[in-house]
């Protein structure tokens, strides 16, 4: 199927082109679209997607360092097996440097700051509410970044960005279709945004702690039972 996605690039927050077609590989690799060893011919993608394999090739060297596809000189691109063991040590990473961000979040977290994290669930809050999967990703993705920027440490942002890129295509919004995982993944929000909003940051770390828990539980169960 030939998707053309210069037309929807000035769509995508600013996305660069090649940017757009890694998301869209990555979704596919990680939701098993795209089986793992299969060959990724930069042509056959350029034509699907309409673009020239400059762009393509862009993307598939930014999906290796994901480690989503590997690179075989002579040989170019496939796609990767996922290993589950590979994403709950991921997963767990994340959990232990989230709830550090979000305990000095609650505790440093400026004003105006608490004010943009609250708007941001309550755009989220209504994403979930029109089965939005689509926005609703797109604003989890915000409000993990405002709280990371609000524990005003340099090092600890850099590692939970670190983290979160690696961990991006398996949040990609089709992970919060099965399970009623938007539905749930707002109910977790509510209890941090509220921990971090009265600033209580022992609440606070384990909303985040449990969230990141839960949201490798069910990406986890993807991978076990797909």
């Amino acid at each position: 199927m030939r998707t053309n996605v210069r037309g929807q690039m000035n769509m995508e927050n600013g996305k660069t082109l090649s940017q757009t077609i890694a998301d869209q590989l990555a979704e596919e690799i990680v939701l098993r679209r795209i089986l793992p060893g299969a060959r990724l011919d930069e042509q056959s993608i350029a034509t699907r997607f309409g673009v020239s394999r400059s762009p393509v090739r862009d993307a598939l060297r930014q999906l290796a360092v994901t480690r989503l596809v590997h690179y075989m000189p002579r040989r170019g691109f496939s796609a990767a097996t996922i290993k589950p063991s590979e994403l709950d040590e991921l997963f767990e990473a994340a959990g232990e440097v989230e709830a550090l961000c979000a305990k000095l979040c609650a505790l440093r977290a400026v004003p105006a700051e608490r004010k943009r994290i609250e708007r941001t669930h309550h755009e989220a809050r209504q994403a979930a509410a029109d089965k939005d999967t689509k926005a609703y990703s797109r604003l989890n993705d915000e409000l993990h970044k405002l709280i990371y920027a609000g524990a005003h440490n340099n090092v600890l942002q850099e590692m939970a960005l670190g983290i979160r890129q690696r961990l991006a295509p398996f949040r990609a919004q089709g992970f919060f279709v099965s399970d009623n995982r938007i539905e749930k993944s707002n109910k977790e929000h509510d209890e941090l945004v509220d921990a971090l909003l009265s600033q209580d940051a022992e609440a606070a770390a384990r909303a985040m702690y449990s969230h990141a828990a839960n949201s490798a539980m069910n990406v986890l169960q993807h991978f076990e039972h797909g």
